[in-house]
């Protein structure tokens, strides 16, 4: 069975601009590299793999592949950002960090259960550092919160709307 998120992993333009980033700015220690020669497909690549950890053990990842092209479109939140939990104290302590160091921040955007602020990395990625509010773990709790109704009210929706 799954257990946890060991990593995710995303391209990245310039490995050091993202280690700045991740490392300097967020505060997630570089812990490993991996340099790729060779798929294992035989191709040869001059690809590097970075590894940035988090508090629970788990790791935010990074290829950079100058030799294999990637177009880094510009991404609406609702596209693709990662959310990241962190306390109260932290999120107010980054809100005002990320302006001071001139990096795009937005928020604080209440959203019911957990309060979030939003960066974008070097590479235009959409981070969030969000933290929990007081009825946070009833509001993720499908025995109580409806979200398979809510789902199923989704889709019949779009149903009835394709089908008119």
């Amino acid at each position: 069975m799954i257990r946890k998120l060991h990593h995710n992993a995303y391209r990245c333009r310039d490995s050091e601009q993202t280690r700045a980033f991740y490392e300097d700015f967020l505060g997630l220690p570089l812990v490993g590299t991996l340099e790729i020669k060779e798929t294992k497909s035989g191709r040869k690549t001059e690809t590097l793999h970075t590894f940035y950890r988090m508090d629970d053990g788990s790791h935010l990842a990074f290829f950079e592949a100058p030799d294999m092209p990637f177009d880094f479109k510009p991404q609406h939140d609702f596209d693709l950002h990662i959310a990241l939990e962190v306390e109260r104290p932290a999120l107010e302590t980054m809100f005002a960090k990320g302006p001071a160091a001139g990096i795009e921040t937005r928020g604080v955007s209440n959203h019911g259960f957990i309060d979030s602020i939003y960066f974008r990395d070097p590479n235009g990625y959409v981070i969030e550092l969000c933290t929990k509010r007081e009825h946070h773990d009833s509001a993720m709790d499908p025995a109580v919160n409806g979200a398979r109704a809510a789902l199923q009210r989704w889709t019949n929706a779009k149903r009835s709307t394709a089908a008119a």
